[in-house]
């Protein structure tokens, strides 16, 4: 009966049956309240291995000179890399530049009289040298007036002359006293003006063959000739704006390109001391290689805004692989650092020390080195201090190392062995990387 009784008695205490004894009445828990905590103290648990298990993974990475020796892997399976042996070779100090290809001259053909356009000699695209005929403006306007000019002299010449038989006779009169001195004068200044009028004739004479020779058009400049701005028939004047057509030069051809301001003593070093400077135009890829030339000149002042300056290289273009307007990737050869301790770029890891690589020793074992690095030139890089040449540097595989790490280094001719570094690189531009000689 009592366990019929228990299941019978309501268990809301608020309400309390009938014949119960009276008394306190402990509330039950609300349901999942203490489950809730239980499954925010199982996420928290998660949340910190996760952290600390991410913490010890990537700590060596971003701090590879703290993890002591012997401590990454010493006691798993060696790490299998890829190694090449440092040596020397010959770096090239190479500035690289965004250039855009400009003509030395770009001339939009104008006319320099009004007239209707009577022929058009060239055709679109057709290379032109200096003095080439290129359109012809109607003279006749410009004959008439030239014939004008030259009937105005002939006149001119006969009052003059004239002029002149009056003056001889004014000072025989005057030398026997019977002529005034002031008809004689008056005589002199009309002489005089008579001669200017001359040269006045003569002056339009001048002008009006000059016409006749600007109805003539020629080629100012060498070069190749542009789209046709106006046809056969038109009314052409001085104040076009577009003219005829634009010609420009082609050969030789410069690039203009910037460096920063602080490449501008290593330069004009080597300028002041004579030494031409080659320059390499390569295509917008940078791959290849469409035109060598040479420095010409840098500009008179730095660009404040950039801190940029700009340069001028020349290009003789005779296969006219440089178009004008076209950009182009140049390679400014400045200096060769002659038989210096190269590394292979892929070599170079960075991190809090800085730039460092992983040597493997011959106990197999990875060591960090830092390293101070100069010029890259391709593939290579010249290693300042940290390396002499001769050590073993990992170039694959170096994601998986830590300090003091074990690693298994291929076989002499197996893929991944050991070779000198700079042997199988490429230089800028595609150019093989001279190979380096091994201590």
């Amino acid at each position: 009966m009592d366990g019929v009784r228990g299941d019978l008695t309501p268990k809301d205490p608020a309400v309390v049956p009938v014949g119960t004894p009276a008394g306190p009445v402990t509330p039950s828990p609300a349901p999942g309240k203490s489950g809730g905590w239980g499954g925010w103290l199982v996420a928290l648990l998660v949340l910190v291995a996760i952290g600390y298990g991410s913490w010890k993974y990537l700590w060596p990475m971003v701090h590879p000179a703290t993890v002591p020796s012997g401590a990454a892997g010493n006691g798993g399976p060696p790490q299998p890399v890829g190694v090449v042996t440092v040596g020397r070779a010959d770096v090239r100090v190479v500035f690289n530049a965004l250039g855009t290809v400009t003509p030395l001259a770009t001339v939009t053909v104008k006319t320099q009289i009004a007239g209707q356009l009577t022929q058009i000699a060239f055709k679109e695209g057709q290379l032109v040298q200096k003095g080439d005929f290129l359109a012809q403006i109607d003279p006749r306007p410009y004959q008439v007036t030239l014939e004008l000019a030259q009937a105005a002299l002939a006149r001119d010449q006969a009052t003059l002359k004239g002029a002149q038989v009056d003056l001889a006779r004014y000072r025989k009169l005057v030398a026997q006293d019977s002529l005034a001195s002031q008809t004689l004068d008056t005589q002199v200044a009309l002489v005089g003006t008579d001669q200017g009028t001359l040269l006045a004739d003569q002056a339009a004479i001048d002008s009006a063959k000059l016409n006749l020779t600007y109805c003539h058009i020629i080629s100012p400049v060498t070069g190749r000739v542009g789209l046709r701005q106006v046809d056969e028939g038109n009314y052409v004047q001085t104040s076009d704006t577009n003219g005829l057509v634009v010609i420009t030069q082609l050969q030789p051809m410069s690039v203009l390109f910037s460096l920063p301001e602080d490449d501008i003593p290593q330069i004009q070093q080597q300028m002041k001391a004579g030494v031409a400077l080659p320059v390499t135009a390569l295509d917008r890829a940078g791959l290849k290689p469409l035109a060598t030339g040479a420095l010409q000149t840098i500009d008179n002042e730095i660009d404040t805004t950039t801190g940029t300056f700009k340069l001028r290289a020349m290009f003789a273009n005779d296969d006219e692989s440089l178009f004008p307007s076209q950009f182009v990737n140049t390679q400014l050869l400045v200096d060769t650092l002659k038989n210096v301790v190269v590394a292979p770029t892929s070599a170079i890891q960075r991190g809090e020390v800085g730039a460092f690589v992983y040597t493997v020793g011959a106990d197999n074992l990875s060591h960090v080195t830092k390293v101070t690095l100069g010029p890259q030139d391709g593939a290579v890089v010249q290693v300042v201090t940290g390396l002499s040449g001769g050590e073993r540097v990992v170039i694959d595989g170096a994601d998986r190392l830590k300090e003091g790490a074990k690693v298994s280094v291929p076989a002499a001719g197996a893929p991944g062995a050991a070779a000198p570094a700079g042997g199988g690189g490429r230089r800028a531009g595609g150019k093989p990387a001279a190979p380096a000689a091994t201590p």
